[in-house]
């Protein structure tokens, strides 16, 4: 086994109460489910603001990337392969409202 993380992508649109409501809805079952088979591990959504610390190590107020590339938050997952891990990523709720996930391994380090 070996771990993953989704990186959960793409601005959020206006939504109604109601249609927050289903959404969360749809992301509490789907974590339910990964938490049922053993493989959800962690994962938090994220605050929209935040601060990019540049490498001369000035702060300024971010990230300022394209609205489609925010990262909303993530997740930790454990499974057999990438390829699993593409699989589990497919029951994301995030494409229903024109997002997208990124699936990356997480690199073993010997410390």
């Amino acid at each position: 086994m070996s771990e993953f993380v989704m990186l959960f992508r793409g601005d959020q649109p206006l939504a109604s109460p109601d249609q927050m409501q289903q959404q969360m809805q749809r992301w509490g079952e789907w974590m339910k489910e990964l938490k049922e088979k053993g493989y959800f591990k962690g994962g938090q959504p994220l605050e929209r603001g935040g601060h990019v610390v540049n490498r001369q190590k000035v702060v300024t107020d971010g990230p300022y990337a394209e609205a489609k590339d925010l990262i909303g938050g993530f997740m930790l997952i454990e499974v057999k392969d990438l390829e699993q891990a593409s699989e589990v990523a497919k029951g994301c709720p995030i494409f229903s409202t024109g997002g997208f996930v990124e699936v990356r391994p997480v690199m073993k380090m010997n410390m």
